[in-house]
């Protein structure tokens, strides 16, 4: 009876539910066939789905579909934001399980981009399945259908930015509106950014993109990449630079003392390569070069002891002496004893005859053409086919055992003798010491001579090579016997540098020392090093000054070639008190330039004054020029004053001029004012410290300008001081006649008035070619006593940088051009003899005791 009584009441329901939903199920069947299908399906449970609806995006204006399933169901219907939907707008099917035996029902509905837009409640367009069995009903959950969309622009682009490396970056994100939510990813370079395959990289649910620890292969450029259902969107793009700071390296040990005798300098160096600068990053701050002071043994010159007693005569009818260089013995590289440790004389009032004890091999024969070698300094007054001879004044007959062995010594005596007529006016009996062009003293009219000058030469070298010198400049090139190939020839060009731009001196960065120099043919062949000596203007110091050289590159920037006090294997540079020698292999265009240590850096400036008549006769002008101390600097100081009429009123002098930032002051004094007026607040005039110290070779100048109160006055004199303040002064005394009938001015002393500009073949050189080919042969080979071309540099002074000349395939003979620039002035071969003589005496001591130990090269 219960069972009856709750079928029916199970019944009823569904006839009451299908009543209340008349308009739904009208068309679809009768209440019988409902009841039919409601007995049939009579189960034990209430009907569950199997498949509920699927939240939803509508894409554009595609429609989507919704779909329930449940099983057992008598009717499935959708009911869409709390209202049913009608019946024709079900899609419905049934089928059989397999495995249960039960019905399954499956309805669909469309939902289309119009009906959700036409909503307007307060939440999102949501749909729901509602499922009948006898039992009673089930619902589903709310599938919500929402428009889908992405717009344009994010609302926040990545930044870039530069890191340092070890450091995080942060890269921030925020994606364009867009439902759905956007999904975002990061590409770097055009790929994706995992952070699933590297720990150190980290990708936000923010969207942001962290990478912990910034590595030098994190610089790139960043995209963010937003994209949902309807598109995708690329931020703009972030650039990410990781750099690295500089970092010291460990200081290298302290070097030499830079001198061998006294108070001198050692450095240290460390560069910035630990790490060196990346990417941007900060050059490391302080100093690269450190220097200390240091004190080195003086050299103990040898000072010979008394002669010894003559001995016997012998059976070759001569007696012998001896003496010790003891006293004392030369110390800490002093200078061995000048002269011969043994005398030989006649012991037979000349009875007896004898054989030159000089001449070795008496069968090699006085070279009488070596002398022409031996010229005087390559700045002639004369022409250049009456060259002048030197030949070793009071110390022509070189009494040193290894010169004698090289046949320096008798070629030179044998000249001397045989050919007196190639001395020198000073040396030679008929010398008169009036005739002025034998002179250096040039009278003002002299300027006119040095206005033609010109700050160009050239000449066609072959494989003898020669010299090339530009007048009045300083400034030469040697070009070495052997430089050319044989068969060969080049017409090489030296000039200097007149102008240039403001771009370009910027560029140089440093204090100019001297003029710029050029020299080709740029596609020179060269053998060997060419010497090229250059003026400068610096007081050397290593304490002091940085000093460079630097070469235009084709785009005409500089680049540093060497620091002066490095060591170097592509050039060579050795600085002397005004003169710099550079040994090049490579043409162009280079320039000596200073980086000031301390405030105690000294450049020597040349003072001059000049006076002229004005336009008025009795105006008169005083001008004072303070120029980088070059030959060539003043020379164009020369040159501008000789074309304004000016007259050189006193000797040019020497002005130290210190790197501490103080001003030049040059101001007028005593002057006789009953005869001369000045212009109020003139008589002292200031220059700033940059002006002076910056002024690149280029004069500064400032003029006085007087008046005379009558035409009977025709003196002046006065005082110009130039002085640094809290620095060196120099007073120019000024006496002049400033008549119009008389413009003679005090003569003035300067360089004399070259016209050879060029030498060619073995008169461009002091050594004789076959002595200086002996020389390379004997030192060139390494000996086992250590006679080498490290003992000649030794001996001639050049004792840094040696692992220049290992690179040469003739150490000796690039040596001896570096001492052929080095003395290119000095018309004796003092120096080489000196040396060679010092050689010969070290290694006479070392001689082999056994008849079976020979010297191949040395015989004394």
């Amino acid at each position: 009876m219960g069972s009856t009584v709750k079928g029916r009441r199970c019944f009823l329901e569904i006839i009451l539910a299908l009543a209340l939903c008349g308009t739904l199920v009208s068309g679809r069947g009768t209440v019988s066939d409902a009841l039919a299908d409601s007995l049939s399906s009579v189960g034990g449970t209430l009907p569950h789905f199997l498949q509920e609806p699927e939240d939803a995006y509508i894409i554009k204006n595609n429609p989507i579909k919704l779909r329930c399933r449940a099983t057992p169901a008598l009717q499935i219907f959708f009911k869409c934001n709390g209202e049913w939907v009608h019946q024709n707008q079900h899609t419905s099917q049934e089928y059989m399980d397999q495995n249960t035996g039960l019905k399954i029902r499956e309805v669909t509905i469309n939902v289309t981009r119009q009906q959700v837009e036409d909503f307007h409640g307060p939440e999102d367009y949501w749909c729901l399945c509602v499922a009948w069995s006898h039992l009673g009903t089930s619902k589903s959950r709310k599938a919500t259908v929402r428009i889908a969309y992405l717009r344009k622009n994010f609302e926040q682009d990545p930044q870039g930015n530069e890191v340092p490396i070890k450091g995080m970056i942060v890269l921030h994100c925020r994606p364009p509106e867009g439902v759905p939510m956007a999904e975002v990813k990061w590409l770097k370079n055009e790929e994706l950014v995992s952070s699933l395959e590297d720990d150190n990289i980290d990708t936000r649910a923010d969207h942001n993109l962290i990478i912990n620890e910034a590595r030098l292969s994190d610089s790139g450029n960043y995209t963010c990449l937003a994209s949902n259902v309807v598109a995708k969107r690329r931020s703009a793009t972030a650039t990410v630079v990781v750099f690295v700071n500089g970092g010291w390296s460990l200081w290298t040990e302290w070097s030499p003392c830079s001198v061998n005798c006294g108070r001198g300098v050692q450095k240290r160096s460390r560069t910035c390569t630990n790490p060196a600068p990346l990417n941007g990053g900060a050059f490391c701050e302080g100093m690269s070069v450190q220097k200390i002071t240091c004190n080195a043994l003086c050299p103990v010159d040898g000072v010979w002891e008394e002669w010894s007693e003559w001995m016997m005569c012998s059976a070759q009818c001569e007696r012998q002496r001896w003496r010790e260089c003891n006293a004392p013995p030369p110390r800490h590289r002093g200078k061995m004893c000048e002269g011969e440790g043994q005398s030989t004389e006649n012991c037979t009032g000349g009875l007896c005859t004898q054989s030159n004890p000089l001449l070795l091999n008496s069968s090699m024969q006085p070279d009488i053409t070596v002398g022409q070698t031996y010229s005087s300094p390559i700045c002639f007054q004369d022409s250049i086919d009456k060259e002048l001879f030197d030949p070793l004044p009071d110390k022509v007959k070189v009494q040193s055992s290894f010169m004698v062995s090289l046949g320096v010594a008798d070629r030179a005596e044998y000249h001397v003798k045989a050919h007196p007529e190639t001395l020198p006016a000073n040396l030679h009996p008929n010398y008169s010491t009036v005739e002025g062009k034998k002179t250096t003293m040039i009278a003002p009219n002299g300027i006119h001579t040095l206005m033609k000058t010109q700050f160009k030469t050239s000449a066609v070298f072959g494989h003898l090579g020669g010299r090339l010198v530009i007048p009045n400049a300083g400034v030469s090139l040697l070009v070495p016997h052997g430089t050319i190939a044989d068969d060969t020839s080049w017409e090489m060009y030296m000039l200097i540098n007149q102008e240039e731009s403001s771009a370009q001196s910027e560029e140089r960065c440093g204090i100019l020392l001297g003029p710029e120099i050029t020299y080709g043919p740029p596609g020179l062949n060269l053998s060997y090093p060419v010497a090229m000596t250059i003026a400068h203007c610096a007081e050397v110091s290593a304490e002091n000054w940085n000093i460079k050289l630097k070469r235009q590159t084709k785009d005409n920037k500089w680049e540093e070639i060497m620091s002066v006090d490095d060591e170097s294997t592509s050039c060579y540079c050795l600085m002397d008190s005004h003169s710099c020698h550079l040994l090049l292999d490579q043409p162009g265009c280079y320039v000596l330039v200073g980086e000031p240590i301390t405030d105690a850096a000294i450049k020597r400036l040349r003072i001059a004054v000049f006076g002229s008549m004005e336009a008025s006769s009795m105006d008169y002008s005083l001008r004072v020029h303070c120029v980088d101390d070059t030959p060539h600097a003043f020379q164009r100081v020369v040159t501008a004053e000789t074309s304004r009429g000016g007259q050189l009123l006193e000797e040019p002098k020497m002005l130290f001029f210190k790197g501490n930032c103080l001003s030049l002051q040059v101001s007028i004094q005593d002057i006789p004012q009953f005869l001369w007026s000045i212009k109020p607040f003139t008589t002292c005039q200031e220059f700033s410290f940059t002006q002076v110290w910056y002024s690149n070779q280029q004069p500064v100048h400032c003029a006085f300008s007087l008046q005379r109160h009558s035409t009977s006055t025709t003196q002046l004199s006065c005082k110009i001081s130039v002085r640094q303040v809290k620095g060196h002064e120099q007073i120019l005394q000024v006496y002049t006649s400033v008549g119009e009938s008389e413009k003679e001015t005090v003569p003035f002393f300067m360089q004399a008035d070259c016209t050879v500009t060029s030498q060619t073949g073995a008169k461009a050189f002091k050594i004789p070619l076959s002595i200086r080919q002996r020389i390379c042969t004997t030192f060139d080979t390494a000996n086992a006593k250590g006679k080498d071309w490290q003992l000649l540099a030794q001996k001639l002074h050049i004792q840094r940088n040696l692992s220049y000349f290992t690179k040469q395939k003739s150490p000796s003979a690039v040596i001896l051009s570096l001492w052929e620039a080095r003395h290119q002035d000095s018309g004796d071969l003092d120096s080489l003899a000196s040396a060679l003589e010092e050689i010969g005496k070290i290694h006479c001591k070392s001689l082999p005791q056994s008849p079976d130990d020979k010297e191949t090269d040395f015989t004394f």
